[in-house]
């Protein structure tokens, strides 16, 4: 009796905590079919896809999402490549600085990027590197790098040590066994940095909006302004079918990636022979 009661309670708090979830995501999917879409949750009285075609234009959705994909993109290649080169002499090698080293990265985890956002304005317009998106990805890539580091490091410990010393017996260098044995072993790994990565930068407000000024250049993320109108006006209708269109990209990709991937590295026959 006393079990079942846990498992109800258990089961009530959880039904509570995917309302609170459902509601937001029950008005954006209704806000966006209905013509005159309030902040209230209703059921339109004559849906419509008026707000989709609104939005549609490549003024409001098309060059937006190509900025956020080339940003997202971007941030998220760097982040792999340093990813690895800084994780595999943490997981090949021991020493007595490795821990306190990926203490420091941990550490750089929990640094908000508004704390330093000041200082790096400040560098980018010395640099004449504002609206520059080359410049802008590699900054990006530098607040999610520590997080990477971690995740690259503990998929690359999974790979065994044996199958690169047995390379290096046959005269194989560090970089060639990296680039042979390890990636592909950790591939899935890979993928799991890189959709990490991605969606973070693909939400990433606040750096876009400090460091491009041109509009043709800011990602979907910043763009999302433009249905909020003067003296508190906001489109609600075309914000919903924009948000909704925002999200599918960020999907699609986690589907095709995970589908890809598998639940787990298959790894358990990599020492047979």
């Amino acid at each position: 009796m006393k079990g079942s009661r846990a498992r109800l309670g258990a089961d009530v708090a959880l039904l509570v905590i995917g309302l609170c979830f459902a509601a937001p995501l029950l008005w954006l999917v209704l806000a966006a079919v209905d013509p005159q879409a309030g902040y209230q949750t209703k059921v339109p009285s004559a849906p419509s896809m008026i707000n989709f075609s609104a939005v549609l234009t490549p003024e409001l959705l098309g060059r937006p999402l190509l900025n956020s994909f080339v940003l997202s993109a971007g941030t998220a290649l760097v982040n792999v490549l340093a990813a690895v080169l800084a994780a595999y002499p943490l997981s090949r090698y021991q020493s007595r600085f490795n821990k306190p080293f990926m203490y420091t990265v941990l550490f750089g985890t929990s640094l908000p990027v508004t704390a330093i956002m000041v200082p790096v304005y400040g560098l980018f317009v010395q640099l004449q590197l504002l609206d520059s998106m080359a410049a802008t990805i590699f900054f990006m890539a530098t607040t999610t790098l520590p997080m990477a580091i971690w995740m690259a490091k503990n998929f690359m410990d999974s790979v065994p040590l044996e199958l690169e010393e047995a390379a290096w017996m046959d005269g194989a260098s560090n970089l060639t066994t990296m680039r042979t044995i390890v990636l592909p072993l950790m591939g899935q790994g890979l993928g799991v940095v890189f959709i990490f990565v991605f969606i973070q930068a693909w939400g990433n407000f606040f750096v876009p909006f400090i460091l491009l000024l041109s509009t043709g250049k800011q990602p979907a993320a910043v763009s999302i302004f433009s249905f909020f109108g003067q003296h508190g006006a906001i489109a609600y209708g075309q914000l919903a079918a924009f948000s909704i269109l925002y999200s599918v990209p960020v999907l699609v990709l986690y589907a095709v990636v995970s589908r890809g991937m598998g639940n787990s590295f298959a790894m358990s026959g990599a020492m047979k022979g």
